[in-house]
């Protein structure tokens, strides 16, 4: 149950950083076209909005690299069998685990921080651009736990 719950966490996750880079192109072309054309007025929100979905791609970006396994992979050791890799995965496992919780522990401060204030140019609520942090550390424990389980399963296994 809880893998598919994840599973459709994951492809939730991938669709919306599509849907946010999409997102992101229109500040960011209204930006461009209004240097260079007088028929477009330069719009000052825009940089905000572009800096706001900039970051929430980053972070969803991070949280779907995870969900896959490729946001923090350094290949340096020679080939091994399975229950070595999978012994390795989780020692490096538990480094990622421990950055996870300091997103999420900070994350939780740097949200609250921001809770009763506003950004300068768009006037949206702060705390909309600072909870990708908490929630980034949220969604890696979920989906690194699940990873680490596959090994630990596999590193038990007869």
């Amino acid at each position: 149950m809880l893998r598919k719950i994840t599973s459709w966490y994951g492809t939730a996750l991938s669709w919306l950083l599509a849907a946010s880079v999409a997102i992101l192109i229109v500040p960011v072309s209204l930006q461009i076209f209004s240097r260079y054309t007088a028929f477009i007025p330069s719009y000052i929100w825009t940089e905000e909005m572009a800096r706001f979905f900039f970051i929430w791609s980053i972070m969803i970006g991070a949280m779907v690299g995870i969900r896959e396994g490729t946001h923090f992979v350094v290949d340096l050791w020679p080939p091994m069998s399975a229950r070595a890799q999978a012994l390795l995965r989780l020692v490096s496992n538990v480094f990622v685990l421990v950055f996870a919780l300091v997103f999420l522990w900070w994350g939780i401060d740097f949200t609250r921080f921001a809770f009763n204030r506003i950004s300068e140019l768009a006037e949206l609520p702060l705390w909309m651009i600072h909870l990708p942090w908490p929630l980034a550390g949220a969604t890696w424990l979920l989906f690194q736990g699940e990873r680490m389980w596959d090994d630990l399963r596999l590193l038990l296994r007869p």
